[in-house]
């Protein structure tokens, strides 16, 4: 499998979730923002969709994807962890007032009762609710509504919660490997390194237990760990 972190870039995030340049906000919270690519035998994946910015109109992640010689026409699958902004909000851009979707060709498969809760929870900077209007009424949306299940004979995925409500967590594996993506559960190296329980999250405690179990299984699977967030250390082999 080839799997490429693609970078939108490092930003300092506000109490708001405005995203600025690091140098632009200081004090903010710091973390990068990268979707990934995988590329297996069958299927060109990508896990979450990034924060929707444009270059010169032509979305960001579609350059993105250009600079590893895949065209957006051509992703297969965009697997969605949660309806944060900063993971969705590349699903699509505006033009003219008209929405235009980014990944036309691809099946979206996302959690039900994650972007029910989005629309619920009124108020939350975290979500761009008029942007989630429009990625709702996508016809290539795959509606995802148990614990867990499979995604073809390569992919399955977990809800879990955590992070956010319904947050959910996907495994890709092919020819004995495992690549897991734990977006928001598990975005930066130092959630490993220092298993704590994060405020910020919906639930905390249950967020920091999971990644407990996920190092363990990563260490005796010697899985491939994706993280979102991550400045410096995007893919972490174990």
């Amino acid at each position: 499998m080839k799997v490429v972190a693609l970078k939108e870039g490092d930003f300092s995030v506000s109490k708001n979730k405005e995203f600025f340049g690091l140098d632009d906000y200081p004090g903010g919270l710091r973390m990068a923002v990268q979707p990934f690519l995988v590329v297996t035998g069958t299927d060109v994946i990508l896990l979450d969709a990034g924060l929707g910015f444009l270059e010169n109109g032509k979305p960001q992640i579609h350059r993105l994807l250009e600079r590893e010689n895949i065209d957006a026409a051509h992703v297969t699958k965009v697997l969605i962890s949660h309806f944060h902004k900063d993971h969705v909000d590349g699903l699509g851009y505006f033009d003219d007032g008209s929405f235009i979707p980014n990944f036309p060709n691809a099946h979206i498969f996302y959690q039900k009762r994650e972007l029910d809760f989005a629309f619920t929870d009124v108020g939350n900077p975290s979500y761009d609710l008029e942007k989630l209007r429009h990625i709702a009424a996508l016809d290539n949306l795959i509606e995802l509504d148990g614990d867990e299940g499979h995604i073809g004979d390569s992919i399955s995925f977990a809800v879990s919660g955590g992070h956010s409500r319904f947050h959910q967590e996907f495994w890709i594996r092919e020819n004995g490997k495992t690549i897991f993506y734990g977006a928001d559960n598990l975005p930066q190296k130092s959630y490993i390194d220092f298993n704590i329980a994060y405020k910020s999250d919906d639930d905390g405690k249950k967020a920091a237990a999971l990644r407990h179990d996920w190092k363990a299984r990563a260490e005796a699977g010697h899985w491939t760990v994706l993280l979102y967030h991550d400045m410096a250390f995007p893919i972490v082999e174990f």
